[in-house]
């Protein structure tokens, strides 16, 4: 159902062939990104189909965040057109994050 990402080559491929991409860094101790994972998830499926959803695990592959300056988990950064957008980290309000997507979002795909 996820869609992993092991390495930085993934990371660069995924954001330069598809024009709208969610990278989730997280790690399997951190209770906020496990709750938020799932909800994130049902954000894209729900209102943002064409927005390509990606997760990294900063603890088993920790040269991907540290290759983006993530320090921190969860850390979401959302790219439009191959350009980082927006960063959010630790507390994500999904409403807020579905409104910061929208209308860049709508821009491309309406």
């Amino acid at each position: 159902m996820y869609n992993e990402i092991t390495s930085n080559d993934q990371v660069i491929n995924e954001i330069a062939t598809n024009e709208a991409v969610i990278i989730y860094f997280y790690n399997d101790h951190c209770a906020p990104c496990i709750s938020l994972r799932p909800k994130v998830a049902k954000l894209v499926e729900d209102q943002f189909p064409n927005l390509k959803l990606f997760f990294v695990n900063s603890e088993k592959y920790p040269e991907i965040p540290a290759g983006y300056q993530v320090f921190s988990n969860p850390t979401l950064l959302l790219f439009f057109g191959g350009r980082e957008y927006r960063r959010e980290s630790k507390y994500i309000s999904i409403p807020q994050l579905a409104d910061e997507i929208d209308r860049p979002y709508q821009m491309i795909f309406d």
